[in-house]
């Protein structure tokens, strides 16, 4: 293999170099108080908030993995994940303003907004540290794994394990020093020459002798690979197209119509939730949070993913005796074979850019919670605004050490660790969806979302055959229903805490009439039906552009035409709607 040059790595040098001076230039804004370090002062335009939810979820191991179900399973393989677009048109239009209204520094925070006594506090305290520092962790130790995986194949030259602990300490200097506004502005950089990098990748692997002497891709591949939509049927055997992606009917019902507002997930959580909410929260008003959310779903599902998929399928015309437990690697060795000296270079930067604006908002939305959810809720309450400035640079330090020993000495020892988290959270999307809209659900609801998944499927995986997804509906069955019998069996939350938050997110809605009717001077969100009228457009809207964008990349103008049109009409009558609302109805 042909080794790095000088100009390989001056484009490497000169990103990190970039990377570390933005992270200067806003360390002295972020020092000022955590509302800076952690939501940037709530000052984030739209585009830079819903720019740097993109790139927070283009970790390095995202094209792997889509290259890696392209190459198993066709386009159609990514239904195990387009799926959640329905959940994210639903943040964008009914969650979006109401987090940014509720004028909270975490989404924990929201807990004791929403509900009242010791368990409420437990459940915050609870879900700091499981999500902040646990589960944090495992999510950044996956990313890591990935970049160990890029840098191992590219290049061998480098010790995987010391590289991989220089990038963690460079990244967390810079979101230790700068917090989110430092963050989100490498995002955006980050963002770009990632994008950047992958289009130029696909653009020259179309463009490789192998696929070009096999008259194009769609010669070269059987033609079920090119298709948008899984065979459904009623078994995987009985596909009515001869080699195609199957899916039983159970299973893709599972997926589509109640795995994205069941489950949790990271990234994606029902309602909206984690460092998807810090960039709401974080936005101008609830104008930006809006559009930043739109922004994000947009472009993490119609723009982003197409040069992955084509390096998907390049990958399996240059290196068609991949193991199928290799064909995620099939995206690295493209790059590898095909990228002159310079390109090599400058895709290494590209995913170091994906690999360290994840592991940076990672960082930071962690420390969020270990701070202001923990530390201060329960250690330190009193403390000055630099004393927590200074708890979180030191606190993101030990999140990043801690993340690095659970890469290197626990996640080799763990298989299929998405798949379980699915299953494990099956059921909690309903409480974390209707604690906004649905007064009687309380403290202890949530708690019993939480462990009632663990229950179910510790039953089914030892006592039962029933395996993902298909154990989907008896996960959020069973979930939902002891959620409901111990809601009901437990106390409301009390009528002053409930009145305080009606006042303060005046969420409005049939099932807050008992504490509204109390209220009548508090003017409250109508129009429910046209929220819903305006989800189902975005979801048109995303799907007709992801759509047409691959069929325009292979080859068929006039489809893509119908499908843009679609798109086209959707967002016009979702602006259309808002303006009508009035934009001013969002502050």
């Amino acid at each position: 293999m042909e080794q790095f040059t000088v100009l390989d790595y001056a484009f490497i040098a000169g990103y990190l170099i970039l990377t570390l001076v933005i992270g200067l230039l806003f360390s002295s804004r972020a020092s000022e108080n955590v509302g800076e370090f952690f939501l940037s002062g709530r000052k984030l335009p739209w585009w830079l908030a819903g720019t740097g939810m993109v790139a927070t979820t283009f970790a390095a191991d995202t094209p792997l993995a889509v290259a890696g179900f392209v190459a198993k399973n066709g386009i159609a393989g990514n239904w195990v994940w387009w799926t959640f677009v329905s959940g994210g048109m639903l943040t964008v239009f009914f969650f979006a303003r109401l987090w940014r209204r509720a004028n909270i520094l975490t989404d924990l925070e929201f807990i004791e907004l929403r509900y009242s006594g010791k368990a409420a506090a437990f459940l915050r305290g609870f879900k700091s540290v499981y999500f902040g520092l646990f589960i944090n962790a495992v999510i950044i130790g996956w990313v890591n794994l990935a970049m160990f995986k890029i840098i191992r194949i590219m290049m061998p030259e480098l010790n995987p394990e010391l590289t991989i602990i220089a990038l963690v300490i460079l990244t967390t200097i810079y979101s230790g020093l700068s917090g989110l506004w430092g963050v989100s502005v490498t995002d955006a950089v980050q963002f770009v020459i990632a994008m950047a990098g992958c289009i130029i990748l696909a653009v020259l692997a179309m463009q490789h002798p192998s696929v070009t002497a096999a008259g194009g891709l769609r010669h070269a591949l059987p033609a079920w690979m090119f298709d948008f939509f899984p065979a459904i049927s009623p078994t995987p055997s009985s596909a009515d197209r001869p080699g195609a992606y199957a899916l039983p009917f159970a299973s893709f019902a599972a997926m589509a119509f109640v795995q994205w507002w069941a489950s949790w997930y990271p990234g994606a959580e029902p309602g909206g939730g984690g460092y998807i909410a810090q960039r709401m929260m974080s936005a101008k008003d609830e104008k930006h949070s809006l559009l930043a959310t739109l922004w994000f779903t947009i472009a993490h599902y119609a723009v982003r993913p197409w040069p992955w998929i084509v390096v998907g399928l390049v990958s399996l015309v240059m290196f068609p005796d991949l193991p199928a437990a290799e064909k995620e690697d099939g995206f690295v060795h493209v790059m590898r074979a095909i990228l002159p000296p310079g390109l090599k270079g400058l895709l290494v930067a590209a995913f170091l850019a994906a690999y360290m604006s994840t592991l940076a908002t990672h960082l930071n939305w962690g420390t969020s919670y270990l701070i202001n959810d923990f530390y201060k809720r329960f250690i330190k309450p009193e403390a000055d605004a630099k004393h927590y400035v200074r708890a979180s640079k030191f606190v993101t330090l030990l999140t990043a050490i801690f993340a690095l020993y659970i890469t290197f000495f626990v996640l080799e020892t763990i298989t299929g660790a998405w798949e379980f988290i699915i299953q494990c959270g099956a059921g909690t999307g309903f409480v974390l969806i209707m604690r906004w809209f649905w007064w009687r659900l309380n403290a202890w609801s949530e708690i019993t979302s939480m462990i009632a998944p663990f229950a179910a499927y510790s039953w089914l995986h030892f006592m039962t055959d029933i395996t993902f997804p298909d154990s989907i509906f008896i996960i959020v069955l069973f979930t939902i229903t002891i959620t409901l019998l111990v809601t009901f069996l437990t106390p409301p939350t009390e009528e002053e805490t409930l009145r305080s938050f009606y006042r303060t997110t005046r969420v409005g809605g049939v099932f807050w009439k008992k504490i509204s009717d109390t209220m009548p001077e508090v003017e409250s969100d109508k129009g429910f039906a046209r929220l819903f009228a305006d989800w189902f457009l975005g979801i048109v809207l995303v799907y007709s552009a992801l759509f047409g964008t691959g069929k325009l990349i292979f080859g068929e103008p006039g489809t893509a035409a119908i499908y843009f049109t679609a798109a086209a009409v959707s967002g016009w009558l979702i602006y259309s709607d808002l303006n009508r609302r009035g934009w001013n109805n969002l502050q």
